[in-house]
């Protein structure tokens, strides 16, 4: 469903896949426009970890160690991505080692708001476990 390749990015339209979960890839994406959605599933069951927009980047995780792809990526509207493979990341951190920080800045930031998420999954499990034992 890819639409074109270009100098300007890769055009997705709408409800295209980008990537999927346990896939293979050695390339990170840039937003340039459009937005994309970051999509766990399991079963038949889909989960939708976040939403990500214009000048945003996901999949740098393929650039830094050998697993397969985390979750699946799909377009939403129509979306334009800059795909960076793993040679040109190392070319453009040589050239501006602060592009690494920002990267890692940015991996920083959805690890706490995801800790934050799987603590408030807890306090919740805990707390229904509570109420069931009030019951029985």
């Amino acid at each position: 469903m890819k639409n074109e390749e270009s100098s300007l990015g890769r055009h997705y339209k709408d409800g295209s896949v980008i990537f999927k979960e346990n896939s293979i890839g050695k390339e990170m994406y840039i937003i340039i426009s459009g937005k994309v959605k970051i999509i766990k599933k399991k079963g038949t069951v889909e989960t939708i970890l976040a939403i990500l927009e214009e000048g945003e980047f996901f999949g740098e995780m393929s650039l830094f160690d050998n697993n397969p792809r985390s979750a699946t990526v799909k377009a939403i509207g129509n979306t334009r991505l800059l795909e960076i493979n793993q040679k040109d990341f190392l070319k453009r951190i040589s050239n501006d080692p602060s592009l690494a920080f920002r990267i890692l800045e940015k991996m920083s930031q959805r690890i706490r708001i995801t800790d934050g998420k799987i603590l408030n999954l807890v306090l919740e499990m805990k707390k229904i476990t509570k109420d069931s034992h009030v019951f029985t």
